[in-house]
């Protein structure tokens, strides 16, 4: 089984100033541990680090699968899960930017639909 380097203090900035900028405030960002199929081929899961946080009923998950290796999506219930459409990204900010994006564009449908 692999061994995912742990989140650094690089990408915690990285990670903190990305939402600071995206919310105008600073978000408690909390680091855990999740664990994902790190290959497609793999049979058994690998504990990996992740970044994690809520806003206004929505949370977040950034995967770090491997050196510059980043996974994200989004959820509100449990049967309710989106990804950005990018299986992973190399840059840590991309990812984040990715997963805001996708997320904010996905509120701003609904909000659209409910007021159509």
């Amino acid at each position: 089984m692999p061994r995912i380097p742990d989140i650094n203090d690089n990408e915690l900035w990285i990670a903190d100033t990305t939402l600071q900028e995206r919310y105008g405030e600073k978000k408690d960002i909390q680091v855990v541990d999740t664990e994902v199929r790190v290959y497609s081929s793999d049979r058994e899961l690998t504990e990996c680090p992740a970044l994690y946080w809520e806003d206004q009923g929505c949370t977040f998950v950034v995967v770090k699968a491997g050196e510059k290796r980043y996974r994200a999506q989004f959820f509100y219930r449990n049967h309710e899960q989106y990804g950005t459409g990018t299986d992973e990204y190399d840059d840590l900010a991309q990812c984040l930017v990715s997963v805001l994006q996708t997320q904010a564009d996905h509120d701003r449908k609904l909000k659209d639909s409910v007021e159509s």
